[in-house]
């Protein structure tokens, strides 16, 4: 690269080389200017980055919950359906062993209850005649 010769001091420079000096001079000021801008202005766009960040947050926090919330209901399918069979089969091995169902268990408890006030109105009737004498009867001779 060859070298740039510098006017000798004592010589005016030349217009074009002013007008150059003055176009880096805006040119640098023009740069410290943005650089103080963005400075003012850079806590500004960092809280209005944050504020976003949290709408972002929230949105995708929201269908993340939705999405489980639909796995969920379609997980909670098959073992819904699993726990009947598994109910049903053990049904049917306690009716094979003889074991009563909670039907004719609760079926057998209503008859006993209906047989211990029969037994309790019929104590009460024997009670009663065994407090009533019986009537001698009178034979006509």
């Amino acid at each position: 690269m060859p070298s740039q010769k510098l006017p000798p001091t004592g010589e005016t420079p030349s217009p074009a080389t002013g007008l150059v000096q003055e176009s880096a001079q805006q040119i640098w000021l023009a740069g410290l200017g943005a650089f103080a801008k963005a400075q003012e202005e850079g806590s500004k766009v960092f809280q209005g980055l944050v504020k976003e960040g949290l709408d972002l947050q929230r949105q995708t926090k929201a269908a993340a919950e939705e999405k489980l919330a639909e796995a969920s209901a379609k997980a909670a399918q098959p073992w819904d359906k699993l726990e009947s069979i598994f109910e049903e089969r053990v049904a049917k091995a306690l009716k094979h062993l003889g074991v009563p169902s909670l039907a004719e268990f609760e079926a057998l408890q209503a008859e006993v209850a209906a047989l211990k006030k029969q037994v309790a109105t019929l104590k009460a009737g024997t009670k009663a005649a065994k407090l009533v004498k019986p009537v001698k009867k009178i034979t006509r001779t």
